[in-house]
C-alpha cells in the first residue's frame, strides 16, 4: 500500500518513500527525520527537485511558522542526515 504525501515545493503527490521528512518537535528542533516516524509536525520535500527550491523560496519558514537556520536547508540540499 503506498503511502502519499505532499512535497510542499511542487505541491505533487508522491510516495513518502521518495521524499525527505523534516520535523519541528514540541521542543522547537528542525531536523531530518531518517525514520520517518518522528513526533512532531512534518514536512515533505522531494528528494531530486525541489531541495534547491526549497532555501530559496523559504519553504520550512512558512510551514513552522518560524525562522529556520540556512544549516538546515544545507543539510537538506546536500543530503547530511
Amino acid at each position: 500500500m503506498e503511502h502519499l504525501r505532499m512535497c510542499m515545493v511542487c505541491r505533487e503527490m508522491k510516495n513518502k518513500e521518495n521524499l525527505i521528512r523534516v520535523v519541528k518537535n514540541k521542543s522547537g528542533e528542525i531536523f531530518v527525520d531518517k525514520t520517518k516516524k518522528a513526533d512532531g509536525r512534518g514536512a515533505y520535500i522531494c528528494e531530486n527537485c525541489c531541495t534547491e527550491k526549497l532555501k530559496k523560496l523559504k519553504s520550512l519558514n512558512k510551514a513552522f511558522k518560524c525562522v529556520v537556520p540556512d544549516e538546515i536547508y544545507d543539510k537538506i540540499i546536500t543530503k547530511e542526515n
